[in-house]
């Protein structure tokens, strides 16, 4: 028994997707992405959508369906828009910027903070304290952005710390004196 997901995927202008028996290649202007295909579930291209269909109902093969679902539809949108992370470093002192192949971050620590930058990746720093993270690979661009961040976590007594932008940090107040 075939099942269909609910939503086949839509297929902007400029990008074009191979389907072998177990690969997934999509192009676009950004660039190329590959996906190898679980066991179990099936891809088929249908005019301008991607259809992702499952060969049975077990429980994991249900699972993957969804999944590889979501991954193709962020692989189209990786190669045709791109994603993009933004950080920004609060603290006195606190700075960033790009060196050839790494990331320097100063974040009051003994020594600066070399991060390697994947070549897929485009890193930008603004003013020492925005970094901008873009690039078509969803995961990789987030698994970036979480790495930076945990080198010092936003604390919640003075703020100071790599977030997001537009993340909520929970303050607390300090010791009270009697």
């Amino acid at each position: 028994m075939s099942r269909v997901g609910k939503q086949p995927i839509q297929l902007p202008d400029k990008v074009t997707v191979k389907v072998t028996d177990s690969n997934v290649h999509v192009e676009g202007p950004k660039g190329k992405l590959d996906y190898t295909l679980p066991e179990g579930v099936k891809v088929s291209q249908e005019g301008t959508n991607i259809v992702v269909k499952r060969e049975s109902e077990d429980r994991k093969v249900r699972a993957m369906h969804g999944t590889v679902q979501r991954l193709i539809s962020n692989m189209v949108q990786g190669v045709s828009a791109g994603f993009r992370k933004d950080l920004e470093i609060h603290g006195v002192g606190f700075r960033a910027a790009v060196k050839g192949t790494n990331l320097d971050l100063s974040l009051g620590y003994s020594h600066p903070l070399l991060h390697p930058i994947p070549k897929t990746l485009k890193v930008a720093v603004a003013e020492n304290t925005k970094i901008s993270v873009e690039g078509i690979d969803k995961q990789l661009v987030g698994q970036f952005a979480a790495d930076v961040r945990n080198y010092y976590p936003p604390e919640p007594y003075k703020g100071k710390g790599v977030r997001y932008v537009g993340e909520y940090v929970r303050r607390k107040e300090g010791k009270s004196v009697k």
